[in-house]
């Protein structure tokens, strides 16, 4: 049986301060840039309301690119646990909404973003900027920050890996 390898895939980087959020379209080995931004919650607010801010902004990007699945990345635990703390609230909210919109939600490492873009699970953000405006020509010109491309990179590890798990049911 041949199913359909299309997908509308979003990819997160999540942050309180900024998150990135890029959005590709996945047909086997064709790889299309669809959208790609930030959402900055205002810095001066309460938690409460960052992280509500947070949601309702990427909603909206949810209803208006219709994505079937969701990519994100997980985060490491730095040496500021207060920082951490926040950072793992803001995650859980973006980790729960893609339901709302019945996406699977898939977690990937920074490590493994990194490998599948770059060949390294050492790269620098600025090889993984120029990687994606290798893989995806046209996101050049929305690209403003790394946020942006570090989420544009979780969707196509997402999309590489929806491959090679084709490639094994069909296999096997």
């Amino acid at each position: 049986m041949v199913t359909s390898s299309f997908s509308r895939i979003i990819g997160i980087d999540p942050g309180l301060v900024h998150t990135g959020w890029g959005v590709i379209d996945s047909d086997g080995h064709r790889l299309g840039f669809v959208a790609c931004g930030i959402v900055v919650p205002e810095k001066h607010q309460p938690l409460s309301l960052r992280l509500y801010q947070l949601q309702q902004a990427m909603a909206e990007v949810f209803t208006l690119h219709q994505p079937e699945h969701t990519a994100i990345e997980e985060i490491f635990v730095n040496s500021n646990s207060a920082s951490s703390l926040k950072l793992s609230m803001a995650r859980g909210v973006l980790l729960a909404l893609p339901h709302a919109f019945d996406n699977s939600v898939s977690e990937y490492s920074n490590r493994t973003v990194k490998q599948s873009i770059c060949g390294s699970g050492r790269a620098d953000k600025q090889q993984i900027t120029q990687m994606i405006a290798h893989l995806l020509p046209t996101a050049k010109a929305c690209i403003t920050r790394h946020d942006e491309a570090d989420a544009l990179a979780v969707a196509i590890t997402h999309a590489h890996s929806q491959m090679v798990n084709r490639k094994w049911m069909e296999t096997g």
